[in-house]
């Protein structure tokens, strides 16, 4: 009887846990969303990998591999700020039906090339060009769409469960094309793939219009710099912007990293590399779970989050043995997915709704679009140096930001209060 009178407290706690984990699937439209969002990014994994394979057989380049994801990330790198002035123009929920569909298409496209066996390696490189410019207008769209499903309230625990999605499906989706590649071939890879994205088209049109929070619309045409005033304007903004511009460069090049600490630090294979990104991928899931339970955000959560995934990476590259590395990047994987959730949902609360496109693609613009330029650069710095100096070197930068930014910014905030939202103060 005593057994189970202190068994009742702990499952209470764990109930309580669990509905603050997810408890933005309470919400009809969001749960729809959820659901669609997980299926579209594991197909989406699946034609990363998929991609990578055929551009290899196909070339035997590792340079070729690298120069597709360059080709995707390059339009969001020139022409990101623009895709947040349509997130704010126009109806977000319509917009995502368009961008899905064309993503479908293009995957249609790509099918149908290695299917036919006419494919070449300069389509692979034009689709993937394709796909970054959907990505312009789709990703800040996606971002700002949440709270239209969810509330300002929940913000933070949609923003951290759809950084879940995408890091399980990391996990899972490889490990699919894996199989089907061996079993079927890789055209149908993409054509799965191209499949998927209906899951999400299906969701937009299932939701319940009335539910839906829009934003008010201005009369005048959203302009690109309207929005670069007003994020750098706001400080807590503006310190976030920083830190989410140097990890973003720096940090979020884990295939980089990786691929070259398996061949050159552990002297290990492709396996090896994959392996590598399955923990780091476990950790993501972990850390993104936790940013959900937590729920909240702040400027200082921010800077801590920084500190502490500068501090992982440090240590991860210091340990002496592939065992105790490997180890390491859970935490580092917690941390990165830590970070990048907290600092999306801040810079989320902070702005106006209808201007929260424009900032979302400057978020979408740091992390997606300077890995044309940061991924190069930590390449030249781990094969000039090693892996674990690219490693120390993004962590001992990420940790100097942080702690650069934190007195000035922690000073300032305490001389006002801050209401979150349109009616934050600007300098």
């Amino acid at each position: 009887m005593v057994a189970r009178e202190s068994s009742e407290p702990s499952r209470g706690a764990f109930r309580r846990a669990f509905r603050r984990t997810f408890g933005s699937l309470d919400t009809y439209n969001y749960r729809l969303y959820f659901a669609g969002d997980l299926v579209s990014h594991v197909g989406s994994w699946m034609q990363t990998m998929a991609e990578a394979w055929l551009v290899l057989t196909l070339t035997g380049s590792g340079v070729a591999v690298g120069a597709t994801f360059a080709a995707r990330f390059l339009p969001v790198l020139l022409f990101g700020l623009w895709g947040g002035t349509v997130a704010d123009r126009f109806d977000r929920r319509k917009i995502l039906l368009v961008t899905q569909s064309l993503a479908a298409a293009l995957a249609v496209v790509l099918w149908l090339v290695v299917w036919t066996g006419v494919v070449n390696v300069w389509m692979v490189f034009a689709l993937a060009v394709g796909l970054g410019f959907v990505t312009v207008v789709d990703e800040p769209t996606r971002h700002a769409f949440v709270e239209e499903m969810v509330g300002r309230d929940r913000l933070a625990n949609a923003v951290a469960l759809n950084s879940a999605v995408g890091n399980s499906a990391r996990i899972t989706g490889p490990a699919i094309a894996g199989v089907l590649i061996a079993s079927v071939g890789v055209a149908w890879v993409f054509f799965v793939n191209a499949v998927s994205f209906f899951a999400v088209v299906a969701a937009l049109v299932a939701m319940r219009s009335g539910e839906l929070r829009r934003p008010q619309r201005v009369s005048e045409r959203p302009k690109v710099r309207e929005g670069l005033v007003y994020a750098w304007g706001i400080i807590e903004i503006r310190a976030t912007i920083v830190l989410v511009a140097v990890v973003g460069t720096l940090v979020y090049n884990f295939p980089t990293f990786l691929t070259l600490l398996a061949r050159n630090t552990f002297h290990g294979d492709a396996g090896l590399a994959g392996f590598l990104m399955a923990v780091l991928g476990v950790g993501t899931v972990f850390g993104a779970l936790f940013a959900a339970l937590r729920a909240r955000s702040s400027p200082r959560t921010v800077l801590l989050a920084a500190v502490l995934l500068g501090l992982t990476l440090v240590i991860a590259a210091s340990l002496p043995s592939q065992v105790l590395v490997t180890i390491a990047l859970v935490p580092v994987g917690a941390m990165a997915v830590f970070f990048g959730s907290t600092a999306n949902a801040h810079m989320q609360v902070c702005s106006a709704a209808h201007l929260r496109g424009r900032v979302m693609a400057i978020y979408t613009l740091l992390t997606l679009g300077t890995t044309v330029v940061g991924g190069p650069f930590v390449g030249w710095v781990c094969q000039r140096w090693s892996p674990r100096t690219g490693l120390g070197l993004a962590g001992t930068v990420t940790v100097g930001a942080a702690v650069v930014l934190w007195s000035p910014l922690t000073r300032r905030l305490r001389t006002r209060v801050v209401a979150p939202g349109p009616a934050l103060a600007q300098d």
